[in-house]
């Protein structure tokens, strides 16, 4: 699908003070950033960024990043912080696979993937945000107790996530094919796709998973 250009979005995401410019000199240093040792917890591919946001609204001792590439979507998630007076989230325009540029070796604790782009064709498999080159790209970021929790309504891509999880070594501590229907519910902020989906009937999958001890 083709995204729609947004006149000035760049331009307002840069003068937005949320909005982190070379990120890559940041790397080692988000605690200062923040100005507090708070666990620091991002989202990949974060969209218009309504759970980003409300995450960060819901848990002020928790520092929240997120990462988006297109300009024309994370200008929708700016707009959205005119009334947002905490200083726990920062906005990041950039490319997921250059994620080690940005963060050090245990700095993030946790990594959320919310219906990620399936890269449908099998070519594209490794573009996925829960192949395995990419869960080695967390693997370098994540503190040992370090969490990547994924969702999506798309149940190819999931049982594909399943496979690279095993795949690359890492543990899942639980998963589930119905979320809204499970335990796990209890919590759980939707995203803008998530409440489209979920209103239409979709069951929406979710699982979380580690890396065996360093």
């Amino acid at each position: 699908m083709r995204l729609r250009n947004v006149p000035g979005a760049r331009e307002t995401i840069i003068e937005n003070q949320f909005s982190i410019q070379e990120p890559e000199q940041k790397k080692g240093k988000w605690a200062e950033v923040f100005g507090n040792d708070h666990p620091i917890h991002i989202e990949v591919g974060m969209g218009k960024g309504q759970f980003i946001i409300e995450m960060a609204r819901r848990n002020p001792e928790v520092n929240y990043i997120g990462i988006e590439k297109y300009s024309s979507v994370l200008v929708r998630a700016v707009e959205k912080l005119e009334d947002f007076e905490q200083d726990n989230l920062r906005l990041i325009r950039m490319d997921a696979e250059n994620i080690e540029e940005v963060f050090d070796k245990d700095e993030v604790d946790r990594i959320y993937l919310n219906f990620s782009d399936p890269w449908p064709k099998d070519r594209h498999a490794k573009r996925r945000l829960t192949s395995t080159r990419f869960l080695e790209r967390y693997n370098n970021i994540l503190t040992p107790e370090g969490r990547v929790m994924f969702k999506t309504d798309n149940k190819d891509l999931f049982d594909f996530s399943l496979e690279q999880v095993e795949e690359a070594g890492w543990i899942l501590e639980n998963h589930t094919y119905d979320l809204h229907h499970s335990e796990y519910n209890e919590g759980n902020v939707m995203t803008e796709y998530e409440e489209k989906f979920s209103a239409k009937g979709n069951p929406i999958c979710r699982l979380v998973a580690y890396r065996h001890a360093k």
